[in-house]
């Protein structure tokens, strides 16, 4: 399993760099930036602190819908509760999901968003499962680099072997394009409330709903060309 890590349009360095620190510290490597500021920066090279390869191998990007492009699942990260997603879950709640997907996905990005206004409702609307970290109290609120040590913890419990995909399409990104294509082939588009909904439900399939509801849509597919 790949876990890959973004972080849209950070704008203070040291978070940029302490964010490094906290994902080598738990075991993982793989960093995107979205339009960041001064991630190349001595501010922050100082706070990466023994991380600097991550902090100069990171990937940069122009939007979400570019860095999660070859993502099968997408977690996103948010401190208050949206009406672009209906269920949020925790840390752990996530590893759990991730956990039951076993073979069906390969690589996982986990989304960071600004640090003064998040992600946007159109890049959680992005994501498949939307996470917040549970807080004893709002104020002071955690910052980015923090967010990112709490969830690479989490992440490094997530004990998976590497899964080799049977093609370069993973089970679950192929369970997605094919419900996509047949919710609009029944009139429910983006636009649609139940497109939403149901795309968020599948979302958390497990390995074997995975499996069952491939194999429904393509008796469906099968039934609607004859």
């Amino acid at each position: 399993m790949e876990y890959v890590f973004i972080l849209v349009e950070p704008a203070v360095p040291e978070n940029i760099g302490a964010s490094c620190r906290a994902i080598k510290t738990m075991g993982f490597t793989s960093v995107r930036l979205i339009n960041p500021k001064g991630h190349l920066n001595n501010e922050a090279k100082w706070l990466a602190h023994g991380s600097n390869d991550i902090l100069e191998n990171a990937q940069l990007f122009n939007n979400l819908s570019e860095a999660t492009a070859d993502i099968d699942f997408i977690i996103g990260t948010t401190a208050k509760n949206r009406s672009v997603k209906l269920d949020y879950y925790s840390p752990e709640e996530a590893n759990t999901l991730i956990k039951n997907k076993k073979d069906s996905i390969n690589k996982v990005a986990i989304v960071f968003g600004r640090e003064e206004s998040g992600l946007t409702n159109e890049e959680l609307n992005l994501c498949d499962i939307a996470v917040s970290i549970p807080l004893f109290a709002p104020y002071p609120s955690i910052n980015l680099a923090q967010s990112v040590m709490i969830m690479s913890y989490s992440l490094s419990k997530c004990e998976l072997k590497n899964s080799i995909s049977k093609n370069n399409t993973s089970d679950f990104t192929f369970l997605k394009q094919k419900a996509k294509r047949l919710l609009k082939s029944i009139n429910i588009n983006e636009q649609h409330n139940l497109y939403g909904r149901i795309m968020e439900r599948i979302s958390i399939a497990s390995d074997s709903d995975i499996n069952i509801m491939l194999s429904v849509i393509n008796k469906i597919e099968k039934k609607l060309t004859n």
